[in-house]
């Protein structure tokens, strides 16, 4: 095994090489230290205001008034006003995301990002190391060589092996920090169109102005510091902020990294606080035991829930494998779940009594609970609400319900597969 050094001296290293590939496996399929056990009673309804101090205090943030919030639709949409904003620029650009591949809409982003930079715009580009794999290096060094400021997050390095699963999920683009996007849009071609053929995803992104964009900048920033030691502030990136409309929002993180549980806990407070409807778009709709006792226990109490989930085209079977198992529940308490046909969804949404709108890069998963660093917007207003119930039933024109019936007469070989892959659903 080990060429030239004594037997009983290479099962020693031999050993020891084992041992530590199951340490370093074992470091990353842990997920965060702290966690919530005891299930949220119903005490709060959305409309009481004792709900909206606790969303403040319990996620971070305080929620800022006089925010505008605009949904775009599909690429069609988004990358022509990110790309506006980009090139509007006159002092900081700051952009995290966790895909961003070689391709044309790449090239565009890269484009403008180096002209901006090369005008003397300070850009900060922060990327997922594995969710980037796919772009070209040249791209990167063409940027760097343009004057952007271009990082990596956790790259593989020695000194990080045990953190490698936990990656940046967050999409976050700030413009002289005045203008603020996030969403579940990657920067790769299949985002571009309007998710007219299953070769182009059906996905949102959100575009706000106020005072809650500075929360996004702090949201960057976070990762940024854990990057690179370097502290963004200035007027550049944090100026003083006008109100720009009548929208209550805040913009909060969740990260492994400290044991956060931001995510989960914000999903188990508005489910615990819904009276009427909870309408959810998850492209990964793979809930743990705790969310989903939530969920039914709404039930119990009148509320609709309805959710949308991706349907014949998904980039991952072991998802909805994972997922499907655990419908059954679900489906006999009267949840209505529908499987969207055109092209997979990669919607991450949830509207709840017409009143609160949660949108961001978050999957409804274990993954995004404990293992990925990301950032939710949360905005707090009734016209939005509904101009995102519409858009939820718009999308649910378009998808086939999937019933009890369907659930029982699934075939021996899914139920196999189910049980396969049940085990590893945090890890998908």
């Amino acid at each position: 095994m080990f060429s030239g050094i004594p037997p009983m001296t290479s099962i020693v290293l031999a050993t020891a090489v084992v041992l530590a590939l199951v340490a370093i496996v074992v470091a990353n399929v842990k997920t965060a230290e702290k966690r919530i056990e005891r299930r949220i009673p119903h005490r709060h309804p959305l409309a009481d205001p004792q709900f909206r101090r606790e969303m403040s205090v319990m996620l971070g943030p305080g929620i800022a008034p006089d925010n505008r919030i605009d949904d775009l639709q599909n690429g069609r949409e988004i990358f022509p006003a990110m790309l506006e904003a980009i090139e509007s620029a006159h002092r900081t650009i700051t952009f995290e995301t966790y895909i961003y591949w070689s391709g044309d809409i790449g090239a565009r982003f890269s484009s403008a990002l180096s002209e901006r930079a090369g005008a003397g715009v300070e850009v900060k580009v922060l990327l997922d190391w594995v969710g980037c794999m796919k772009m070209d290096p040249e791209q990167i060094e063409r940027m760097r060589a343009s004057g952007v400021e271009v990082r990596y997050f956790r790259p593989l390095r020695w000194y990080n092996v045990g953190r490698m699963n936990n990656r940046t999920h967050r999409k976050l683009l700030v413009v002289d920090g005045r203008v603020g996007f996030t969403g579940g849009v990657g920067i790769a071609d299949q985002w571009d169109g309007d998710a007219g053929d299953p070769e182009h995803w059906r996905d949102m992104h959100f575009r706000a102005d106020g005072p809650v964009v500075a929360q996004f900048q702090a949201a960057f920033n976070d990762n940024w510091i854990r990057t690179t030691g370097t502290v963004l502030d200035g007027e550049g990136y944090f100026p003083a902020l006008e109100p720009a409309g009548e929208m209550p929002a805040q913009m909060f993180i969740a990260s492994p990294a400290g044991g956060s549980e931001s995510m989960r806990l914000m999903y188990l407070m508005a489910i615990a606080a819904a009276v009427e409807s909870i309408d959810m778009q998850a492209a990964y709709f793979v809930p743990d035991a705790m969310i989903i006792r939530a969920l039914l226990e709404a039930r119990r109490r009148g509320v609709r829930i309805r959710v949308t989930v991706p349907g014949p085209h998904i980039d991952s079977e072991a998802v909805r494998l994972a997922s499907r198992a655990q419908w059954g529940d679900l489906l006999e308490a009267g949840i209505e779940i529908a499987e969207y046909r055109p092209t997979m969804m990669h919607n991450k949404l949830l509207v709840v009594d017409g009143e609160l709108v949660s949108v961001g890069s978050t999957n409804f998963d274990v993954r995004s609970f404990e293992l990925n660093e990301e950032a939710s917007l949360n905005v707090y207003s009734r016209p939005f609400a509904a101009r995102m119930t519409a858009v939820f039933e718009a999308d649910l024109a378009l998808a086939r319900p999937y019933t009890l019936a369907d659930w029982r007469a699934r075939p021996l070989r899914e139920r196999i597969k189910e049980a396969v892959v049940r085990p590893l659903r945090s890890q998908l």
